[in-house]
């Protein structure tokens, strides 16, 4: 089913995508009116905002004279325009300069200053964006060029007139010259975009399990991304409702903290007729601009091994003085990486299973499935999800995905309303042989998912049985209590000179063996096993004088992923091997005696 669907949606997707980049290739050739003035990786700061401001302009064009013979009207009344503006606009947004982008251009000696004031009269939210972009430089660099006139002149001549293209197809012209210019700067790209195919994939089993929720006509869902970049992973969601279930609504909320990638995601969602007062600038985790909303569906890429060190205070406040009720009940982890605040995050956003529940998929490296032991930060919050039973499954993704690391990357899926087959488990699939070679490398990115390893994972999560393929395990289900563990402290007796053991002379060693702090030592005892069996099989013969000093114990959780899908491979024949090594010794020596000769 799940196959036949990405099929479907990949016919949609190229039917569209065409139209798609031949609008973002007129757009694009703005850059050669600034080609010399502006280096490559410097086009987007021009080339996205101006884009932006013509779509705007042609979306207000038909209700710009009843839009501004309302403002005239309700300012002689003393009255806020506002809510009267934006009825008359039929948008989430007006502007009230008598200018247009046409009309900019019958004033060439004054362009500069016309363009400054049509900006000034746009609604609040939108001259926010145009604040994000520092679009203020751009005009000044621009002028001072004498670029301007010409570059404004140019963009004026194309039509994203709504009646010509259209939200959706203006969507993804405008994903296509985003991710152009990610591809100029490395440094932009790692930090702030997201592979697509990735998105796709996280997509795909983001809503596989709803299909038959999301396919009811006039269905209304929330999607939230706490890292939301340029919005990609909010754009692509709403592709997939649009091809799935076009009478469906996806409703999105997301935070950002670089103001240029805020400014594109806010101009984005505006472009699609998202309400862009859902989009917040700030430090998700410091600042929380959605606190209190909770989401029925999340996605997230948070950075990779980031310390948290600059909002230490606040994280540590809340979660020292609101434990639970806050977002990191928990635990917190170790201050070198802070991708766990954001899993706790989402967890925190959750919507409670009894209305309706949530799921969400995050993006996160190696490091959360193992670091640190029984009882630290890091131990304690994988704790969390796994006896809660969150956890639905972890996909390993190939090497050299993603644009500014080559190492090993995870996808979780998590969710307070698992299928009833599902609950008390857990799925992995191993993905990391699923890659084909990128034509042209990107930074570190040199491997991408094709549409079939797409179509392959989502199968496998779909199906949730275990699965080899060419005698390697690729899909495996295991209990939540697998990945539990008790580490238990066990003591050994302090000895005189003489070999006795000390016994203790007060407290509760009163009379009992001293124990010996050199001689201690830990165990890590599987949940599923008898501690007290353990011992005496592991530890017992080995040390007959030990025991457990049972108030040390602590309950650990991991999740040692490749261990799961590592395959035993035997070594070679001892006589092949010395055949080889005959081989070679027989070689060198040869090569010995001819330099002798």
């Amino acid at each position: 089913m799940a196959r036949q669907k990405t099929a479907t949606a990949e016919g949609t997707r190229e039917k569209t995508e065409p139209r798609q980049q031949s609008l973002s290739a007129l757009i694009w050739s703005l850059a050669d009116l600034l080609r010399g003035d502006y280096r490559q990786s410097e086009y987007g700061r021009v080339i996205l905002p101006l884009t932006v401001l013509r779509r705007l302009d042609c979306v207000l064009a038909s209700t710009k004279p009843a839009v501004l013979a309302e403002f005239d009207e309700k300012q002689k009344q003393g009255v806020n325009p506002d809510p009267y503006l934006l009825r008359k606009a039929g948008q989430s947004f007006y502007n009230t300069s008598p200018f247009d982008m046409k009309k900019l251009m019958g004033d060439q000696d004054h362009i500069r200053e016309n363009l400054y004031s049509y900006i000034s009269a746009f609604s609040p939210a939108v001259r926010d964006i145009f604040d994000r972009f520092e679009f203020h430089a751009q005009v000044e660099r621009l002028a001072k060029s004498k670029l301007l006139y010409q570059v404004v002149e140019k963009l004026t001549d194309i039509d994203l007139h709504p009646d010509r293209i259209d939200n959706h197809q203006m969507g993804l012209a405008f994903e296509e010259l985003i991710r152009k210019f990610a591809e100029l700067s490395n440094e932009t790209a790692g930090e702030h975009f997201t592979p697509r195919e990735v998105i796709r994939l996280m997509v795909n089993l983001l809503f596989i399990e709803d299909d038959e929720v999301l396919s009811k006509p006039g269905v209304v869902r929330t999607i939230y991304d706490p890292t939301a970049g340029t919005g990609g992973m909010l754009s692509i969601a709403g592709e997939y409702l649009a091809e799935h279930n076009p009478r469906a609504r996806l409703t999105v909320f997301g935070q950002e903290l670089n103001p240029e990638s805020y400014a594109i995601c806010k101009a984005d969602m505006l472009i699609k007729g998202q309400d862009v007062g859902n989009i917040v600038f700030g430090n998700t985790l410091s600042d929380d601009g959605h606190s209190g909303n909770r989401f029925d569906y999340m996605l997230a890429n948070p950075p990779f091994g980031v310390e948290w060190k600059k909002v230490e205070k606040e994280v540590r406040r809340e979660h020292e003085q609101q434990g639970y009720n806050g977002r990191f009940g928990p635990g917190l982890p170790r201050v070198s990486d802070g991708s766990m605040l954001f899993l706790l995050h989402l967890v925190a956003k959750m919507r409670p299973a009894a209305e309706g529940g949530s799921r969400f998929g995050i993006v996160l490296n190696g490091s959360p499935l193992f670091t640190g032991g029984a009882g630290s930060g890091e131990s304690e919050i994988r704790r969390h999800v796994l006896e809660n039973d969150l956890l639905e499954a972890i996909v390993g993704l190939p090497t050299d995905m993603f644009y500014n690391t080559g190492i090993s990357t995870y996808v979780w899926i998590v969710s307070n309303r698992k299928p009833d087959h599902r609950k008390g488990k857990v799925q992995l699939i191993d993905a990391t042989g699923m890659w084909q070679k990128m034509r042209k490398s990107l930074g570190s990115k040199r491997k991408e998912l094709s549409d079939a390893h797409i179509d392959d994972i989502t199968r496998l999560f779909g199906e949730f049985a275990e699965a080899k393929r060419d005698g390697k395990p690729i899909s495996r289900i295991f209990d939540n209590s697998d990945f539990g563990y008790r580490t238990v402290t066990v003591e050994r007796p302090e000895r005189d000179a003489t070999g006795k053991i000390v016994l203790g002379q007060k407290g509760k060693l009163k009379g009992k063996p001293q124990p010996d702090s050199s001689l201690r030592d830990t165990e890590n005892v599987p949940l599923k096993e008898d501690v007290e069996t353990y011992f005496r099989r592991e530890v017992l013969p080995h040390a007959p004088d030990a025991w457990i000093d049972h108030e040390k114990t602590k309950v650990g959780y991991e999740i040692p992923f490749n261990r799961h899908f590592y395959v035993f491979q035997p070594p070679r024949p001892l006589g092949e091997i010395d055949a080889d090594l005959k081989r070679t010794t027989d070689r060198i020596i040869a090569m010995i005696e001819e330099l002798s000769a």
